[in-house]
């Protein structure tokens, strides 16, 4: 059940672990990082399916890949890399197919390869307020889902996932100074939009 790796404070026990075959080691990485990994996999591709798709051949991935793990980057960076390399792929298999599956606005992710804000810290919202918020929830995943494949990686990563730009290069192999402009323009991209769609002054 791999109840002996809970409380490791850090990922580099059940690594070392992990590399020496332990199963145990690695189904508690799994518990510890799926959640972040499968949100980085929707925002990239907007299909919940296929983002449980991804998640599930990364980590198998992962599993075969262990003994190449150094330890240079943090393992949720290595793991998010191998994530979005998948996404990339199940994207151009998707634009290939010109399939596009549904999804709810109302998901427990965040769909369209958008944005999930955080509620609104008031609780007494009223009903018009609430769908106001509702709808600029909306229009922000709009705008995320419009800016192109590289921008959005970088935003994700960086203002979603909160890494470092360092972590966001590696992740990306990107140079520094590239994941910079990318996340300016994402940025800069998303706020006109915003202003087209909600008349944002």
């Amino acid at each position: 059940m791999g109840t002996q790796w809970e409380h490791a404070s850090d990922d580099t026990p059940l690594v070392k672990a992990c590399q020496n075959g332990d199963q145990a080691a690695f189904e508690c990485l799994v518990r510890r990082h799926q959640r972040m990994l499968l949100n980085i996999a929707f925002r990239m591709t907007g299909v919940y399916e296929d983002a449980c798709d991804i998640v599930q051949d990364s980590f198998l991935a992962a599993w075969q890949r262990m003994g190449e793990f150094r330890g240079d980057a943090k393992l949720s960076t290595w793991l998010a890399a191998i994530v979005i390399n998948h996404s990339r792929n199940r994207r151009q298999q998707s634009r290939r197919r010109g399939e596009r599956e549904a999804y709810s606005l109302d998901a427990p992710l965040p769909g369209n390869n958008g944005d999930r804000l955080p509620d609104p810290p008031s609780a007494s919202l009223s009903a018009l307020e609430q769908l106001e918020d509702a709808e600029l929830r909306t229009f922000l995943k709009q705008c995320i889902a419009a800016l192109p494949p590289g921008f959005r990686e970088v935003l994700v990563l960086r203002d979603m996932h909160e890494m470092t730009y360092d972590e966001v290069a590696g992740a990306l192999k990107l140079r520094e100074g590239t994941v910079k402009s990318r996340l300016f323009r994402a940025r800069d991209a998303v706020k006109e939009c915003l202003k087209k769609t909600v008349k944002i002054v």
